[in-house]
This record gives C-alpha cells, structure tokens and sequence, in this order.
C-alpha cells in the first residue's frame, strides 16, 4: 500500500503541471487573434499611410525649401514660415476665420441642439421624417451645396432678387457663407446629438415630470447636461471646420471677386499661391501654420472644457 501511494504522488505532481502543447495552442491562438486583427486594420493603415501621411512629410518636406530662378530649390529652414507669420494677408484671413468661428460655432451648435431636442421630444410618427429632412443637406457634396446657394444669392437670376438684398456684398457676404455653412453641417451635428439623447434612461424623465417639470426645463435641465459629452465633440468638429474654411468661400468668389478676395481665408489664400502663382513651398508652410492653429485652438477648448467639467 506505501508504494502505491508513493507513486500516485510521484505521479500527480507531473500530471498537475502545465502541458507544453497545451501552451503552444493558447500561443498560437493569440498569436492568430491579433493577426486577424492587423489584417483588418491594414487596409485603413496603408490609405492613412498612403493619403495623409506620406502627403504630410512631403508637404512639410518641400515647406523648408525655396525655389529660386537661379538655384532652383534652396533649404530654406523656416523662411516661409516667418514670411507667412509677417504676411499681412495671412493674418487677415486668420483673423476673420477666427470672427467666423466665434460667431458660428455657437449658431450651428445651437440649432444641431435644438433640432434634436425637438426630434427627441416628438412621439408623432413623422419625427422619422423629420430626422431624414434634417440630415439631407449633409448627404449633399459641399460644392453642389455651395453651387445651390449661388443661384439663390444671385442677383440677377436669383428668387430673392427681388428683396433687393445683395448677400454676396462686403459686409453681408461673411452672414451668407455661415448660412450655406449650419444648413450643411447642422444636420450631421443634430444626429450626433440626437443620437446621444437616446442613449439617456427614461425613468429620469418621467421622474421630472411627476415632480412637475415642463418638458422646456426637462429639455434644458437634464437633458442637456446629460449629453455635455457629444456637446463637446460636435463643438470640437465645428471648431476644427470652422478654421479650415475654403470651399464655400471658392466656390462663391466668382458672384463678387472684390468681397470674397484671393486672401479670403488662409486656405483659399494657400490654394492661389499654389494653383494660380505656383508658389508650392509657399503655400505648405501656410497650411501646416494653419493647422498649427486648428491644434491650439482644439486644444485650448478641450483644455476649458476639461478643466471646467472637473470643477463641476
């Protein structure tokens, strides 16, 4: 009897251990898991690559360099950028993006939100429609959209000719792109939101309302800072938009050349330099200046944000 039990315990030890095929299959498992998982991030990886990224180090690339009738292309370092910081048409384009965010921004913000109150509330079969509805002028390219609002702004051709209101003048034609702009993009901001609200739990809802809550206060009391979250995400879009301005603004230049000047944002001014004087290194060194502002002015607003949201 002692020597059986001897060996059942000289036995157990080994048979309790680890198998090493057992170890080579959970291996190889994750080992195929994570492959599956690159392979269906390499298409996305290579257009990132292929599209934005290799485009980026060749832009900053040929932004260091100047071209010169003599020399040809001569490093530069940054010479463009300290002329595109001394140009005063780039500060004027920087500037009235900056007045146009401002004053955008909390428009299109304000009706995305107010669209989506509205749709939320709805309990009528046609709140479906009204979804729809809103979201159509987003499924519309910016150009056709753009091209839309010309006509109607026209003048001459125009069906609010007779108004007698000329909404491509100096100091109307800013008003009329934020129009074309929050007809546009208001509806993508309202599903977004819309689509934050439907994630809220109704039983709050029907809380407030035995307490005695209107639906306005339910609407601005607890629906509204339920959804801060996608708030800041369709204000930081917005923002990020708003600073890149460029095709409605060209695509409206022909209707009066002398408001909508070739300087008229940085990315319509980068875009003449490039296409219309072939000044290339020129141009990238005034978009990535650009884009060194859509990095700060995102960044400062998600840092107030932030830092606001912890102080509540």
């Amino acid at each position: 009897m002692t020597e059986v039990r001897t060996e059942s315990a000289a036995v157990a030890p080994a048979a309790a251990g680890p198998s090493p095929l057992r170890g080579d299959s959970k291996r190889r498992s994750r080992f195929l898991e994570a492959a599956t998982g690159w392979l269906f991030v390499l298409p996305f990886a290579v257009l990132l690559v292929a599209f934005l990224l290799l485009p980026m180090a060749y832009a900053f690339k040929i932004s260091l360099y100047r071209s010169t009738l003599i020399e040809g292309e001569v490093f530069a370092l940054f010479d463009n950028y300290k002329q595109a910081i001394d140009d005063p048409l780039v500060r004027e384009g920087v500037v009235r993006v900056l007045v146009f965010g401002l004053i955008q921004t909390p428009v299109m913000i304000g009706v995305a939100l107010l669209a989506a109150l509205l749709i939320d509330a709805a309990t009528s079969r046609f709140s479906r429609f009204f979804r729809l509805a809103a979201f159509v002028p987003y499924a519309v390219p910016v150009v056709i959209g753009t091209l839309m609002w010309g006509f109607l702004y026209s003048d001459s051709i125009g069906p609010f000719a007779a108004l007698g209101i000329d909404f491509v003048a100096a100091d109307t034609v800013l008003a009329s792109l934020g129009n074309i702009v929050t007809w546009q993009w208001a509806g993508y901001n309202m599903i977004v939101l819309y689509a934050a609200l439907q994630g809220l739990p109704r039983e709050t809802y029907e809380s407030a309302r035995i307490d005695g809550a209107t639906e306005v206060q339910i609407a601005l009391r607890i629906k509204t800072p339920m959804i801060s979250s996608a708030l800041v995400l369709a204000t930081l879009f917005t923002i990020m938009g708003t600073l890149q301005f460029f095709t409605e603004p060209l695509i409206l230049q022909p209707l009066n050349p002398g408001a909508i000047t070739q300087h008229y944002t940085p990315n319509v001014y980068a875009y003449q330099q490039a296409f219309s004087f072939q000044q290339y290194n020129y141009s990238a060194a005034i978009s990535f200046l650009l884009g060194a502002v859509v990095f700060i002015g995102s960044y400062i607003f998600l840092f107030a944000t932030r830092k606001r949201s912890a102080l509540r």
